[in-house]
């Protein structure tokens, strides 16, 4: 339900542009940002700013809808990935742009995206006065174990798999306290105790391919917190989809993933040098990690369901997956 609309005149309406915050008001922050956007009104010429707060049932897609129709120029989302996300879907395909506020503990899309996560001032400036950028989205049409399907998008990453359970054993209050380091701390829990699960997948309709993993990564962008580079190689505007499949055999393959993420894509593909050293140690041939990129990926689990997270939030147990990418389908404000 919208709060403190006001009274959007003729006048307001006619002359001056009009943007729309969709906020979690149970995050910290919320007094800090009315005043920030009442200098950025100020400064940018616009007329009252439309608020809504998420629900418990709804966390934002129904509120950007609302925004949408009263005909704002723009959406400022305030809140964590959660609420982004949801945003995002109800602004997907409205040519409406949406501007982030930070207000999570991961903030995984504004992280990649340069959007400031630590400098509430500075990012409502960046969303009245960015430029607009139009980025894919990742539909996610999942199954359950019960037979029921559900949709959803994701902007940053989604998993099945090892990942989706550090997410899932990631302790709240350790999360509240320290951040992206609670991932850490369940990962280090997670990791010793896992155990692959078989699954088929194909690209594209292409040929389908059987193997035992311990998570299959689907990616819109590839940089993480701590300075991890996932996939070096994910464009948020290519129009493709980034896969990733885990399948380490043991602990020494978890080491070597470990340095391919944190070492060869971090340091040595910054350079050519490093490139071909990659080539000349076999780097590319490694099998406990394999990329690959299509505009689609089905994946079947053969056995238990297995855990789903997307872009860091836990998404309960799926028995197969269909991912497709929507391109350039969310315009979102960035940096000039």
């Amino acid at each position: 339900m919208a709060t403190d609309q006001g009274k959007q005149t003729s006048d307001a309406a006619g002359s001056h542009p009009r943007a729309a915050v969709v906020f979690n008001p149970s995050k910290q922050g919320v007094n800090a940002l009315r005043d920030a956007v009442a200098r950025a009104e100020q400064r940018q010429e616009f007329a009252p700013t439309m608020w809504i707060e998420t629900t418990e049932d709804d966390p934002g897609k129904g509120m950007a809808r609302e925004a949408v129709e009263a005909g704002v120029d723009f959406v400022l989302v305030a809140g964590g990935d959660g609420t982004v996300r949801a945003v995002a879907a109800g602004l997907r395909d409205t040519g409406v742009p949406m501007g982030i506020v930070p207000l999570g503990t991961g903030n995984l899309f504004a992280r990649n995206l340069g959007i400031p996560v630590n400098d509430l001032d500075d990012a409502v400036v960046l969303a009245f006065s960015g430029i607009d950028h139009a980025v894919d989205v990742i539909v996610a049409d999942i199954s359950r174990p019960d037979g029921s399907d559900e949709s959803h998008v994701s902007l940053v990453l989604a998993g099945i798999g090892i990942d989706a359970t550090m997410i899932a054993n990631t302790n709240p209050e350790l999360k509240k306290r320290v951040g992206w380091l609670a991932y850490v701390d369940a990962g280090i829990r997670a990791i010793p105790a896992s155990k692959p699960y078989r699954a088929v997948h194909r690209i594209d309709g292409g040929r389908h391919h059987r193997s035992r993993v311990s998570s299959i990564l689907v990616a819109n962008l590839g940089y993480l917190p701590g300075n991890l580079d996932l996939i070096p190689d994910a464009e948020i505007d290519d129009g493709r989809l980034d896969v990733v499949v885990l399948q380490p055999r043991n602990a020494f393959g978890w080491l070597l993933i470990w340095r391919k993420v944190a070492w060869e894509n971090r340091v040595l593909r910054k350079s050519a040098l490093g490139r071909q050293f990659i080539d000349l140690t076999g780097g590319n041939k490694r099998q406990h990690i394999v990329y690959l990129r299509g505009r689609s990926v089905e994946i079947g689990i053969d056995g238990a369901p297995e855990e789903f997270e997307i872009d860091g939030d836990e998404f309960g147990r799926v028995a197969a997956a269909t991912f497709t990418v929507s391109p350039a389908s969310l315009i979102v404000r960035v940096a000039r």
